[in-house]
C-alpha cells in the first residue's frame, strides 16, 4: 500500500472564477493498493486509522455532539441540561468530556486490534467473562467509530 495525500488547497478569490469554467482546485491524492492489503483489511486500516485518531484528539478545537446512551452514565447530561441544549445551544460541563471518552474508546478498539489484545487470554484458566468485557470494549468502539465517522473533523 503507497498513499500520499497532499494538503487541502488554499482556496484564493480566483478560484471562484476558475470552478465557473469548469476548473477545480482539488486536494492531489494518490492511493495504490496491493493485493495483500485486503487479505486482513481490518488490521491494515488500523494501523492507519489509530494515530489519526490520536492525532485528532490532540488536535481537536471543537467536538460535535455525542448521544448520551452512548458513554457512561456519569458523563451524560441532565434533562435540564439537554433541553437548554436542544433551545439554545449552550454545552453543559461534560460535553466536550463526552467527545473524548468517545475518541478513546475507538481509540482503545483500534490499538487492540494490532496489538494482539487475545493472548493476555491465552491461558488454561482462562477469564471468559473479562474477554467477553474485553472483546464487547472493542466491538463497542467501532460502533461508535461508524456513527461518529462524519464527526471526525478538526
Amino acid at each position: 500500500m503507497k498513499i500520499n495525500i497532499g494538503p487541502y488547497p488554499k482556496h484564493r478569490w480566483y478560484h471562484n472564477f476558475l470552478y465557473k469554467l469548469g476548473i477545480e482546485n482539488k486536494q492531489k491524492t494518490s492511493v495504490h493498493i496491493d493485493d495483500f492489503d485486503t487479505w486482513s483489511m481490518d488490521h491494515t486500516l488500523a494501523y492507519i486509522i489509530e494515530p489519526m485518531l490520536k492525532q485528532l484528539k490532540f488536535t481537536t478545537h471543537g467536538a460535535p455532539y455525542v448521544d448520551p446512551e452512548d458513554v457512561p452514565a456519569d458523563l451524560r447530561p441532565t434533562k435540564k441540561e439537554l433541553t437548554l441544549y436542544t433551545k439554545t445551544g449552550d454545552c453543559d460541563p461534560k460535553f466536550f468530556e463526552r467527545w473524548d471518552w468517545v475518541l478513546d474508546e475507538m481509540i482503545f478498539a483500534f490499538e487492540s486490534k494490532h496489538n494482539d489484545w487475545e493472548e493476555q487470554f491465552y491461558t488454561p484458566d482462562v477469564d471468559w467473562v473479562e474477554r467477553t468485557k474485553y472483546q464487547d470494549r472493542i466491538t463497542h468502539g467501532f460502533k461508535l467509530f461508524g456513527k461518529y465517522y462524519e464527526n471526525l473533523w478538526d
